[in-house]
């Protein structure tokens, strides 16, 4: 009896142990519609709530500049808003095109996110990178601001006009900053350059803040960067501004002329939004793209927008996306015309 008992236990404890396996296997059930549902222990396992780690958040500029200010300002909302660490992360180089070449490259699943200047728009005409707008998730733009002609307070030049002629009767001799080779900055000398009919001797830095280092420490003779690059030199009495390439004259520098007024037609502006690998999902998207939102239009990014001379400027996705594409397809014909593909 006492082995019969032992069999029988030793039976019942095989097929408890076969059953509680069992749990962890896929099983199939029926819905209501008579069709049959596979649940798994991965299954949910892959249904964790995004974001559920550290978020990357990569700059193309160098720190300091109109880009590293909105990104970092932007990612630090971002932190309170998603509840997980935004680390941002410059890499910069060859307008752009290292970084956004990196995001494109990184894995669509939402942890791997890039500011995006105009440049986006203009890499492809210039021979750096197959990169345009559609390589890209586009998520909202941010920011934008005009480009100025800003040189040293103590320069001889009183206005646009004769820092033009200066120009005219000293080919190449002017040395005239911007953020890289083919970068906004770079076509706004350019632009200026067609419009007056002059020839400067283009300076590239990694971004606009090692340029306008160099403008006052005399290495260069003027700098085409943004007003917000640019404002506190203006204000610490170290830089004047001769001219805005825009339409309308500066909230900022409301006594600076544009150059329109002063003769030239030219309208030049950096803008900037972030982007995220093409593919990423619905259910991130549903997280992420309302976050930034939030974010960009946070009183934060407006007081230090207000205090660095930018202007906010959001569009969503949809949005950004058409005005993107608008932009590349003008600088897939303005940068071959000006003869500065690589």
């Amino acid at each position: 009896m006492k082995k019969n008992a032992l069999s029988i236990l030793i039976i019942l404890l095989i097929i408890s142990i076969v059953l509680i396996a069992g749990c962890g296997q896929s099983t199939k059930q029926t819905g209501n519609n008579g069709q049959s549902t596979t649940s798994t222990t991965q299954e949910q396992k892959g249904s964790t709530k995004y974001p559920a780690k550290q978020i990357n958040l990569i700059i193309q500029a160098a720190p300091g500049g109109l880009s590293d200010t909105t990104a970092r300002t932007v990612g630090g909302e971002l932190e309170k808003i998603l509840g997980v660490p935004v680390v941002c992360s410059n890499k910069p180089g060859a307008s752009g095109a290292v970084a956004m070449s990196y995001v494109q490259a990184s894995a669509p699943d939402g942890y791997t996110i890039g500011y995006v200047p105009v440049e986006l728009t203009m890499i492809k005409a210039l021979g750096f990178a197959d990169i345009e707008p559609n390589s890209f998730d586009l998520i909202g733009s941010s920011n934008i601001s005009p480009a100025t002609v800003t040189v040293r307070a103590d320069a001889p030049w009183k206005t646009l006009q004769e820092f033009i002629d200066y120009a005219k009767k000293n080919p190449e001799k002017v040395k005239v900053g911007n953020s890289g080779t083919g970068s906004i900055w770079h076509i706004a000398a350019a632009s200026l350059e067609k419009a007056a009919g002059v020839k400067f001797n283009h300076v590239p830095f990694d971004g606009a803040t090692p340029a306008i280092a160099a403008l006052m420490g005399g290495h260069i003779d003027a700098v085409t960067v943004s007003v917000m690059e640019v404002k506190s030199g203006v204000d610490s009495g170290k830089l004047k501004v001769l001219g805005v390439m825009s339409d309308q004259k500066s909230e900022y520098l409301p006594n600076v002329p544009t150059l329109k007024e002063a003769g030239y037609d030219v309208n030049v502006s950096a803008w900037g939004g972030f982007a995220a690998p093409k593919g990423l999902p619905q259910n991130v998207k549903d997280v992420l793209y309302p976050a930034f939102e939030k974010a960009i239009n946070s009183d934060k990014l407006k007081e230090i927008a207000k205090q660095r001379g930018f202007s906010v400027f959001y569009k969503n996705s949809d949005e950004f996306t058409k005005f993107a594409n608008e932009q590349f397809d003008f600088y897939m014909k303005q940068i071959p015309a000006m003869g500065l593909k690589k």
